[in-house]
């Protein structure tokens, strides 16, 4: 197993700065999701640490090996394209023999090797076949198995899945999640995707404008944003953010956004009087947002009147987008079919779930 390590690695493109001063470390056997919007830097990262791409400054080492001025091949990675980057010349089993023959390995070792990678990818039956006869799943499958005949000590995996259906993405997810689970080697993994990256990973790197915004597990991403843009990133739909300034009434504190106004639970008053008076952002996400009229079930709660503009049907779910005065929010609740648009509704919020966000530095308080 190998582990990698990036010491404040940076990329330019002439004056673009692509990455900027990136430190972290894939751990021995770790899942690390690198993930963020399109140009925020993850696939340059990615490919220096693969050596197609030069660092401008910084070190990365693989396995306690400096390796800024190796090239790929010596690097002892297995890289994994979007686009498969197969030879359609070839069967299957060229396609993953490939490059152990051109190593010199013995025929009998080669031949272990991959009828050893497609009955771990249960691919045993395509190994006759040439690319063009397999569907995208079964080629990107091919294409790992062309990674996992040379035994690594790193995987790279570089947004493999963006190129399938939605339903064979689900799949797909599965099984790199049994994969890695199998093969217990070191994985980084590139993503756009927050919902592939909260699946697949161990821990998540989110990144952007070249730069590193948090790193942690999909719970600690998930549940203590760092700040408004990880905030806004990580969910689906994406936490509602809403101006709003900290008040006090007699012995109680609330979160007033003028078209609502929301109790502040006793046990977070210490933290919050440090606020009192100030602009502030309130973070909700929408599955800790309640259609009131059927949920009663919370003891810290506040409430917010709105008027429903649309209502997804999703089956058990509905996404609601309703407008509160001049804010918009959205909520994911349990779906009873007595919701219609432009029809007044009150929303009960877990006022345990809220998260503040400063508007000037958004930094999470």
């Amino acid at each position: 197993m190998g582990e990698v390590i990036l010491r404040n690695v940076s990329k330019h493109f002439g004056d673009l700065v692509a990455v900027r001063n990136v430190t972290f470390t894939a751990e021995e056997g770790e899942m690390l999701v690198l993930v963020g919007p399109s140009g925020c830097g993850k696939t340059s990262t990615l490919r220096m640490i693969a050596g197609l791409e030069d660092v401008t400054e910084g070190e990365i080492y693989i396995d306690d090996v400096l390796v800024n001025e190796l090239p790929p091949r010596d690097r002892n990675i297995a890289m994994v394209f979007q686009n498969y980057a197969l030879y359609p010349h070839m069967t299957v089993y060229d396609n993953m023999a490939f490059a152990l023959q051109i190593r010199q390995f013995p025929q009998e070792e080669t031949n272990q090797r991959v009828l050893e990678a497609a009955r771990i990818l249960g691919i045993t039956d395509l190994l006759k076949r040439k690319p063009g006869q397999l569907s995208g799943g079964e080629r990107q499958r091919v294409s790992m198995g062309r990674a996992i005949v040379r035994e690594p000590k790193v995987f790279l995996f570089d947004e493999p899945l963006s190129n399938l259906d939605a339903k064979l993405r689900v799949q797909m997810r599965v099984e790199l999640d049994k994969l890695h689970e199998t093969l217990k080697t070191t994985m980084v993994y590139v993503t756009h995707d927050q919902v592939e990256a909260m699946t697949l990973a161990d821990r998540i790197i989110i990144m952007h404008n070249g730069e590193i915004m948090q790193v942690g597990s999909p719970r600690e991403v998930y549940e203590h944003p760092r700040n408004l843009f990880v905030a806004g990133f990580i969910g689906s739909p994406s936490m509602n953010l809403l101006p709003a300034r900290i008040t006090k009434e007699d012995d109680s504190l609330f979160v007033d956004g003028e078209a609502f106004k929301l109790p502040v639970p006793r046990g977070y008053r210490e933290r919050f009087m440090r606020s009192l008076g100030r602009e502030v952002i309130l973070g909700i996400r929408p599955e800790h947002i309640y259609d009131a009229s059927v949920s009663t079930h919370l003891q810290n709660r506040g409430f917010i009147k709105a008027v429903v503009e649309v209502c997804e049907f999703l089956g058990s779910e509905a996404i609601l987008f309703v407008q509160n005065g001049e804010h918009h929010l959205t909520a994911r609740i349990e779906e009873h079919g007595e919701i219609h648009s432009h029809q007044e509704i009150e929303l009960m919020v877990n006022m345990d779930k809220m998260h503040l966000f400063d508007p000037s530095s958004g930094e999470a308080y």
